[in-house]
């Protein structure tokens, strides 16, 4: 009986072993996403390019951008290959959860709700939001000041700009775009009276499109971006908060800071589509 009992106890021993490093996938228990990383000696970084100045593409079609300096500075560290994977924002996220990438880097705002299904590294940029109308309104001073029946909202859907603005405004119509170019666009055109978004995102535009658009650059909030990598893997985690730690105001992190904020001289060399 004592032999049976040892069997079944191993038995069971091996049977729960394989199901948690299974469930795992990345996570405490299985193969952290930076083993995996260094194993196969590349990293796929999911990024969403038409937010200037942290992703966009030039006219070679080539990321470029604040974010993918910092996602080719996690390659060096690693010493792997780095490839970037493009998608619309929202799809984002699911693209980490399936695993079609190892993490994101494309200016997301480290919220409670995107926590329920991703982990954030510590930040590694801070963004205020402010607001963009069109050239034409000299009127609007604040926000306050289009929270009017008659006044129409643009919503880049998925922004923290998007949700600022339906906590914010009352009495407002709110447009759906899809993205911040859309939105913007529709402020340019007088199809919308103003719209949300991080303040680095609308100095650029508003040099790019100084005749049709101003920005107000009172900060309504202030937000941190953060890495998003799979949910509680820790190792994973750790590894990223421990490179930020030098990364951040280090050499080339103030280079990127220099070349991407504080000059407009890369302006002629991306893609300006709709933007």
């Amino acid at each position: 009986m004592k032999k049976m009992a040892f069997l079944w106890l191993a038995i069971l021993l091996v049977f729960v072993t394989g199901c948690s490093q299974e469930v795992g996938g990345g996570g405490a228990t299985g193969p952290s996403t930076i083993q995996k990383i260094v194993d196969r000696n590349k990293l796929i970084i999911g990024t969403s390019p038409g937010y200037f100045p942290f992703e966009m593409k030039d006219k070679q079609g080539v990321n470029v951008g604040y974010d993918i300096d910092l996602g080719k500075a996690i390659g060096e560290a690693l010493k792997v290959e780095v490839e970037f994977k493009e998608f619309e924002f929202g799809g984002l996220i699911p693209a980490l959860q399936t695993g079609d990438i190892d993490m994101v880097i494309s200016g997301m705002t480290i919220r409670g709700d995107r926590a329920l299904a991703v982990s954030f590294s510590d930040p590694y940029y801070s963004a205020g939001q402010i607001i963009m109308v069109p050239k034409s309104d000299s009127a609007t001073k604040t926000w306050k000041d289009l929270d009017k029946p008659d006044k129409k909202i643009a919503l880049a859907q998925g922004t923290t700009g998007a949700l600022l603005a339906k906590q914010l405004f009352q009495n407002a119509q709110m447009m759906d775009f899809d993205g911040f170019a859309n939105a913007a666009l529709a402020v340019k055109q007088n199809q919308a009276d103003a719209v949300i978004f991080d303040e680095p995102g609308i100095a650029v535009y508003e040099i790019m499109n100084g005749d049709s658009v101003r920005g107000i650059y009172d900060t309504l909030s202030s937000e941190n971006l953060g890495i998003a990598l799979p949910l509680n893997d820790h190792a994973t985690i750790q590894w990223m908060n421990s490179f930020l730690a030098s990364y951040r105001n280090g050499p080339a992190d103030q280079a990127a800071i220099q070349k991407w904020f504080k000059s407009n001289e890369w302006i002629n060399n991306v893609q300006q589509d709709n933007y």
